[in-house]
């Protein structure tokens, strides 16, 4: 079935072009990936697809019966409402059910819960509301009457996900799925399942993302859009990078020739008489097409950049016995670490677990509960954090960098200016004189990460650094970072990044605990499958430094070993197990705080402590039953 059909579409803002005059084609079942710098109108393209923009020039034609739902980058919502009221929006029975079903069973009116199952049973929106447990539980969003506005960013973003997933899952079966940087704010456990769900899925899908693994995992087809071409290449990112090497190899040789010709003919058009016949004035014409394809650019976004880097001494930085806790979450737990010349160190774990934490602690931007952090006198740290690019006042990009150096310091001697610096990494002379304010989302975060790079760090710190950059620009990141010869600590959700750069990973697995595993995130991913447990590589937490046991595999199911449905009295029990946890982690919340309030009696103090040692086997108990049933039910 033909989905979607655009013909010469263009876009400007101001001056500035985006795109012009491009035309492609959708069809059922494809999975396009769209490849594009930062700034080309990737994000405004998608939303004239959606309708929320309408093009200059052009036309799309999207088919009748075919819906079009759009994930934004900067999710909208109504910030005075709770997630339910979010994720439910829609004015149907079978939605306004399940909208009050997970209202009432939050709440615990036993007397209403009791209506709303009836109401459920008669809508059959049981199979539907699994979809949804499924898809809630997967993205960590639990407490569904929390108002929308008062959600963090990455709360924002999962909340967003789950919206629009729920929505595909409840529209008509011809769905065109417009994801506009889905990953960023996951973990990598949540994209590896979102890969899979929208494999599952029979949606056709036009996708924005950084994530080549991602890309390569769920796209069938990329398109790269360079001003008013867009190139089309069947297969996967590595096909595509092939297919791009030889077509910019064919320009290349296509333009060299082309040059030669215009030299000759430059000097026949010099010497041509005013007096002009037919037969030289077509060879004028032709003149000109020449001249055209004779002054094209390809722009090479390979980096070899020799940094003369500030010296590093003997000492890098040590972690001795270092502890830090909020409440009673866990961070670190007696952490030992040092850190060595040349050191390439990845930091992974689930959203939550304290990996910011981590590297501010390092960096002595928080401070521990106890043990000592000590930094090498030669360290300079270079801290690339998810806060952004933070200016006291609007200033062109060539201004804000000649702030920080006139000249970058190269190896071999000599040195690039700010503008040159700048062009390296992807900013051309005619935008070095743009306000900053006027940059998009991706702009500003390669804006951030150059002016970090430019201050000639021998510690860089990189936290999430791919989230909004594109792929022409994470690939001058990773040419550049590959010949760093200073220390390179990065937490990033991007496993293709992480491959290429790191060589050994520290994975946070909650609870201070921290395993030094040696290799790169696929070699941990894999002997995690392998071994059945997320216990993999060296216990680097315990006082002692003794390797600890792995935690023992669940015993497997007897009672059913296909996939079926739960059973009434098994939904049951998985509802009561939703309200069971959330009314048992409320008490632990409770209690923690009045442990941490330094005022409560000595006997009452006694009684909580075991009363909280209570919970979390109560919690640990009803968790594991609730995945089971959830795994059963999904």
């Amino acid at each position: 079935m033909h989905y979607v059909s655009v013909e010469g579409l263009s876009k400007s803002y101001g001056v500035k072009p985006l795109f012009t005059n491009i035309s492609f084609h959708i069809e059922e079942g494809d999975k396009i990936a769209l490849v594009a710098r930062n700034g080309s109108g990737k994000s405004t393209l998608l939303k004239i697809l959606s309708g929320n923009e309408t093009a200059d020039n052009g036309t799309v034609w999207i088919h009748k019966d075919v819906t079009v739902a759009l994930f934004e980058q900067e999710p909208v919502f109504m910030e005075d409402k709770s997630i339910l009221d979010n994720i439910f929006h829609h004015n149907h029975p079978v939605i306004n059910a399940i909208r009050e079903y997970e209202r009432i069973s939050e709440e615990g009116d036993v007397d209403q819960l009791t209506a709303a199952i009836v109401q459920m049973d008669e809508l059959n929106a049981w199979d539907f509301d699994a979809k949804v447990k499924q898809i809630l539980g997967k993205l960590n969003i639990h407490h569904l009457q929390q108002v929308a506005g008062t959600l963090s960013g990455g709360q924002r973003k999962r909340v967003a996900l789950a919206k629009t997933l729920i929505d595909i899952g409840f529209e008509h079966k011809h769905v065109l799925l417009i994801m506009d940087e889905p990953t960023n704010h996951l973990d990598v456990e949540m994209v590896e399942w979102l890969e899979h769900y929208l494999n599952q899925e029979k949606v056709t899908l036009l996708l924005v993302t950084h994530d080549r693994y991602f890309l390569d995992n769920v796209c069938n087809e990329v398109w790269e859009m360079d001003g008013s071409v867009l190139h089309t290449y069947k297969g996967n990112y590595e096909n595509y990078l092939e297919k791009k090497a030889a077509r910019v190899e064919n320009e290349t040789a296509s333009i060299e020739k082309a040059r030669n010709t215009y030299r000759k003919e430059l000097e026949w058009m010099r010497k041509q008489p005013k007096a002009r016949t037919t037969k030289s004035k077509s060879r004028q014409d032709n003149f000109y097409v020449v001249e055209a394809k004779a002054k094209q650019r390809i722009e090479d976004q390979q980096v070899e950049l020799q940094v003369k880097m500030n010296r590093l001494g003997g000492k890098i930085a040590e972690l001795k016995k270092v502890y830090k806790s909020y409440g009673d979450k866990v961070i670190l737990k007696g952490f030992d670490y040092t850190f060595k010349k040349g050191e390439r160190l990845g930091v992974v774990g689930k959203n939550g677990v304290g990996k910011s934490t981590f590297i501010n602690i390092l960096q002595d931007i928080e401070q521990p509960d106890s043990g000592k952090v000590n930094i090498g006198e030669t360290v300079i740290f270079g801290n690339y954090s998810q806060q952004g690019l933070v200016i006291k006042e609007d200033m062109r990009v060539i201004e804000y960098v000649k702030n920080i150096a006139e000249v970058f310091p190269l190896a071999a001697g000599g040195s690039l200016s700010a503008a040159q610096f700048l062009n390296l990494f992807l900013f051309p002379p005619e935008q070095q004189y743009t306000y900053i304010s006027r940059l998009s989302g991706g702009e500003k975060r390669r804006l951030h990460l150059l002016s970090i790079l430019f201050r000639n760090p021998n510690f860089l710190v990189l936290d999430e650094p791919t989230n909004d950059l594109d792929l022409p620009t994470l690939g001058v990141l990773e040419n550049f970072l590959s010949e760093y010869q200073g220390c390179l600590l990065i937490v990033s959700h991007d496993r293709y990044f992480m491959d290429r750069l790191v060589d050994h990973l520290l994975v946070l697995e909650g609870d201070g605990v921290v395993r030094d595993f040696p290799g790169n995130y696929s070699q941990y991913r894999v002997a995690e499958r392998d071994l059945g447990t997320t216990s993999v590589g060296r216990d680097i937490t315990s006082d002692n430094g003794m390797k600890t046991d792995p935690p023992p595999s669940p015993p497997a199911s007897t009672s059913v070993t296909e996939k079926r449905r739960l059973s009434y009295k098994e939904k049951r029990e998985l509802e009561s197990l939703d309200k069971e946890i959330a009314h048992l982690t409320e008490e632990k919340k409770l209690i923690t705080e009045k442990l941490n309030s330094g005022n409560t009696p000595f006997d009452e103090l006694q009684r909580l402590s075991i009363r909280i040692g209570e919970i979390g086997q109560l919690l640990d108990e009803k968790e594991l039953r609730w995945l089971e049933l959830s795994e059963t039910e999904s």
